[in-house]
């Protein structure tokens, strides 16, 4: 095989079930510059790390879309609302970030996403008493997906009796991720697109303006009320981080969740301790974070200087894929990196990324993930898997099962 096929055949979905040995023949070249003007891809952890800190490699979607579009680089529709942080360098991105952290956890508030705790264990109870007499669930369809919305409702602080239409919005929203979805998209799916991200915006906008006047202890409040050393959020400027933590939280933490049942299910004895030690969970979350990491790859960098890595000169402007599912599996960096091991004592995973853009919803999306696992193992009476490996959604950056159907032979 070339070079020049193996990205290919990374970004294949043919084999996205199981890409791993792929990543291993991939860090035999840790960075790989298959042809002329396309991207210079790096799959060595400490490599990754490395890029993840250094301020010559940029975030701006602007210097990205100046760069050009590639198989993973394709710029997501924002619907009118500018970059979230998630897309800006310093110093805007943290302007923005520090006010949002501000809402969202230590040190302003502290107790924000653990106080959610009582609200995600029903909200989880809720889903799992939903399965009924059914003896054979899709775990994405009735679980995995509905439970994040429902957390990100209460976070933000949208009332209950508009929940039902919030996430009527948000599904076609978080189904316009994939890549094949948006490509092959008719007339009818745009223009619901199109649809719903108009009236989520104007609902958000409408929720916004209604706590700057009665504020109220949610996220959302924080946003429009914050004032850092450097100014406040513009309402636009709130409105497009509470759709940032709305999409890309809700698809991360899906993954991880369906990620994380599949390799359970896979590991019968560690699902087994899971149900005897529930304290285990945090253990777990954070392997998978390193084993079946939600975010495989980082494609949206771009140099803005020359960089040498490994003897390689990078010139400026070239575009950086950060292969993060490579990286934690790296045998440079973690003792058998193929085993599943939830004992692993040195385990700093790159399942978050790193540096000042770290994941923004990450203390949420491990405790969701901790809840959702735990209860899955206590009530699930022999859990079983119907195909494996299951069918997995197109996209190869966010990568996870479409549908995970489970048998079972009762619940507790």
């Amino acid at each position: 095989m070339t070079e020049a096929s193996l990205v290919n055949r990374i970004t294949d979905f043919a084999n996205r079930a199981d890409p791993y040995p792929l990543y291993e023949e991939l860090r035999a070249t840790p960075v790989l510059h298959e042809e002329e003007g396309g991207p210079y891809v790096l799959s060595s952890y400490y490599d990754i790390k490395a890029l993840f800190h250094d301020p010559r490699i940029s975030s701006d979607a602007a210097n990205v879309a100046a760069t050009g579009r590639d198989a993973l680089n394709d710029l997501q529709e924002t619907g009118g609302l500018p970059p979230s942080f998630l897309r800006l360098d310093p110093p805007e991105h943290d302007r923005l970030r520090r006010i949002a952290n501000s809402g969202f956890g230590p040190p302003h508030r502290p107790r924000r996403v653990d106080n959610l705790r009582g609200d995600m264990a029903a909200t989880v109870t809720h889903l799992i008493d939903g399965f009924g007499d059914a003896r054979q669930v899709d775990l994405v369809d009735q679980f995995a997906y509905p439970f994040p919305v429902t957390v990100i409702c209460r976070l933000l602080g949208v009332p209950r009796e508009d929940e039902p239409k919030f996430r009527a919005w948000v599904d076609p929203l978080v189904a316009s991720l994939d890549p094949d979805t948006r490509q092959g998209a008719d007339e009818e799916f745009l223009n619901s697109l199109q649809e719903s991200r108009m009236a989520l915006g104007m609902y958000l906008a409408g929720l916004a303006e209604q706590r700057t006047k009665e504020p109220q202890d949610d996220l959302l409040s924080d946003l429009v009320r914050s004032d850092g050393p450097n100014g406040s959020m513009t309402m636009m400027e709130v409105l497009s981080t509470a759709v940032l933590l709305l999409i890309a939280g809700h698809e991360t933490t899906v993954n991880l969740i369906t990620n994380g049942m599949l390799t359970l299910l896979r590991h019968p004895d560690v699902l087994r301790r899971l149900r005897e030690e529930p304290t285990l969970a945090v253990n777990i979350v954070e392997e998978l974070l390193r084993y079946e990491p939600p975010v495989q790859i980082v494609p949206q960098r771009t140099c803005i200087a020359d960089i040498e890595v490994r003897g390689v000169t990078i010139p400026k402007g070239s575009r950086i894929w950060l292969m993060i599912a490579a990286g934690n599996r790296d045998p440079e960096r973690f003792k058998n990196p193929e085993r599943f091991d939830p004992d692993r004592e040195d385990i700093q995973h790159l399942g978050f990324g790193s540096g000042i853009h770290s994941c923004f919803g990450a203390p949420l999306a491990r405790l969701e993930t901790q809840i959702a696992l735990t209860e899955l193992a206590r009530r699930l009476e022999n859990p079983r898997l119907v195909e494996d490996p299951p069918p997995y959604r197109p996209n190869a950056v966010l990568r996870g099962p479409r549908h995970l159907n489970i048998a079972f032979d009762d619940l507790r």
